[in-house]
């Protein structure tokens, strides 16, 4: 059994389709809308990557969150409410999702050269496994599938939980986790590669905490281009993250970078 890196488990959107991460962004904010409620992007973004209810909880948690639902409802939130709301997101969702599937560039060919080096792709996300029957199709059509595709709905359990992970290691026969690398885009991301005692890589462009759309990005001044991505290397080396890299084509030379870390620590 070889000790060097033999599953690269990715999220999904804002990591390999999704550019931005905009397709949650947009439908709960809708959602929110709906029930009256008016959150920032900033504040949207803050839960991104866990399972999408345990996202509505943890948004009206805060004290914003629970001042909006008291003005607009007059009364306190329940588990009655939320589960209301998450209805009515996943209904929101199944009709757009696919608009916002597209796989982001780059992702086809480092993730070709990782297969080069004979590494696993499993993948873990907040969305349903309903939801991916929708996700699916427009990624194969965009040159990339990984090898298994974890959700929530399958284990019971959602990041920062390391059971998606460890899902993924179990369908792929890849042990232990410490030859496991988790990449994303979300601070839960990391949390979950941590918690498994897999490497966690966090990516930038593209990403949820960076928090712009390919057209944004596209149009976004150097210094701003550079003020959010320290802000997002920032968190995610809070978080716990091992490497921070600018887009996903560097990823093929950092899983050689932690190998090399591998090495050392066995001599």
């Amino acid at each position: 059994m070889t000790s060097q890196i033999q599953l690269v488990v990715f999220d999904w959107a804002g990591t390999t389709t999704d550019f931005g991460s905009q397709a949650p962004v947009e439908i709960f904010d809708r959602t929110f809308s709906q029930y009256g409620l008016h959150f920032s992007r900033q504040e949207i973004n803050a839960p991104m990557g866990m399972e999408k209810k345990a996202h509505i909880r943890s948004m009206l948690s805060t004290e914003h969150g629970r001042k909006l639902w008291e003005e607009a409802k007059g009364k306190s939130w329940n588990e009655q409410d939320i589960e209301s709301i998450y209805q009515s997101f996943e209904n929101n969702l199944r009709r757009v999702v696919a608009e916002y599937s597209q796989v982001i560039p780059g992702v086809p060919e480092a993730v070709n050269k990782l297969r080069a080096q004979g590494i696993k792709i499993g993948s873990t996300t907040g969305y349903t496994s309903e939801i991916m029957q929708f996700v699916l199709p427009v990624a194969q059509a965009g040159g990339y599938m990984p090898d298994c595709v974890v959700t929530p709905d399958i284990t019971g359990y959602s990041r920062p939980t390391p059971f998606m992970l460890y899902e993924c290691m179990r369908q792929t026969g890849v042990w232990p986790s410490s030859c496991t690398v988790k990449v994303g885009d979300t601070v839960v991301d990391i949390q979950e590669g941590k918690n498994a005692g897999a490497w966690a890589i966090g990516i930038l462009k593209g990403s949820s905490l960076v928090g712009l759309s390919l057209e944004e990005h596209e149009q976004a001044s150097p210094d701003e281009l550079c003020s959010r991505y320290e802000y997002a290397r920032k968190i995610y080396l809070e978080a716990g993250a091992d490497i921070v890299i600018d887009s996903i084509m560097e990823l093929p030379n950092a899983i050689k970078e932690i190998n090399t870390k591998i090495a050392k620590q066995e001599a």
